[in-house]
């Protein structure tokens, strides 16, 4: 392969990186408050743009995916086992997208300019400089993601919602099924557990323990929240987790990856303290109750980690 080729292959992977950064930099980067900051993100396969069944916890309609990594036509995309980041034959495309979504680079990305670091860009004329070079770059990524990649979107519906109720373990009961993939105790027993875990390690501000719990594109949001508390001198503290009630919305399989959306409602002690002084800044101390769809996904015969979560009407 010769430098021109190589250097193409560069700027091919530069501007999927930003046309997959640009919408998610317009979103409003303030955390509101828990893990995932109160907003819909992540991805649900090719399910991302169709919305869980309603079940009896969460009867309302799952909010769209305010941040996703997934674009339409594209089923899997930024999730593990069927992600499009783990296909092989990715090299140098995948492995720096990736990079750029797992170590949470956006913010920083954009936080200091595209090409901060390039003299002669700091004036008016590098400023249109720079936006003429994004918009070139993004437009050439999608007209080529488009040839190479053109199907119809893979929009998939939920089932019908099952007329009996049987209830499980600490609170979960079966809403809508999804055949062929069956759902066990153990399986909700795991999404208790990690929705639990998953608090408490962003309670911590532990990314190294929530890497193992979430998807790379969740990390990345979490990271990124993590980043806005500090930036305005605060740690975001949750404890008392409790799952009062949650039931199925759907389970599915795609390809050998696994995807399951459950409803929970669950109660938390959610504030924010000063960094530095450790006073109670937001917060009151009290116990809150908040209904959300979380979707996990597995690697067929693999352990279940999170990859979205939606907020209820």
């Amino acid at each position: 392969m010769n430098f021109r080729q190589r250097a193409f292959g560069l700027v091919q992977a530069l501007a999927l990186v930003l046309s997959l950064a640009m919408p998610l930099v317009v979103v409003a980067s303030s955390a509101d408050a828990r893990v995932g900051g109160g907003v819909s993100s992540g991805s649900r396969g090719s399910r991302t743009f169709s919305a869980p069944p309603s079940t009896s916890t969460a009867p309302n309609t799952a909010q769209p995916f305010n941040r996703t990594a997934t674009q339409p036509g594209s089923p899997g995309f930024g999730t593990q086992g069927g992600g499009f980041f783990n296909r092989p034959g990715m090299g140098l495309f995948g492995g720096l997208a990736a990079g750029f979504l797992g170590a949470g680079l956006f913010g920083m990305l954009f936080g200091h300019g595209l090409f901060g670091g390039i003299g002669g860009f700091s004036s008016i004329l590098g400023l249109i400089l720079q936006i003429a070079v994004i918009v070139f770059l993004v437009r050439f990524a999608m007209s080529w993601w488009q040839r190479r990649h053109e199907m119809g979107a893979a929009y998939a519906g939920g089932p019908s919602p099952l007329s009996a109720q049987a209830s499980y373990g600490s609170g979960f009961g079966f809403g809508s099924g999804s055949a062929p993939l069956q759902i066990v105790g153990a399986d909700y027993e795991a999404f208790e557990r990690l929705l639990g875990e998953t608090q408490a390690a962003y309670s911590n501000e532990d990314v190294a323990r929530l890497r193992t719990l979430a998807t790379p594109e969740m990390v990345s949001y979490f990271t990124r929240d993590l980043d806005e508390n500090r930036s305005r001198n605060i740690v975001n503290k949750v404890s008392g987790t409790k799952l009062l009630q949650g039931d199925l919305a759907e389970a599915w399989r795609e390809g050998d990856t696994d995807y399951a959306s459950v409803a929970m409602r669950y109660s938390l002690v959610d504030t924010f303290l000063d960094r530095g002084t450790g006073r109670v800044v937001e917060g009151n101390g009290q116990p809150e109750e908040v209904t959300e769809v979380w979707t996990f996904t597995r690697p067929r015969g693999g352990n279940w980690i999170l990859s979205a979560i939606q907020q209820t009407s």
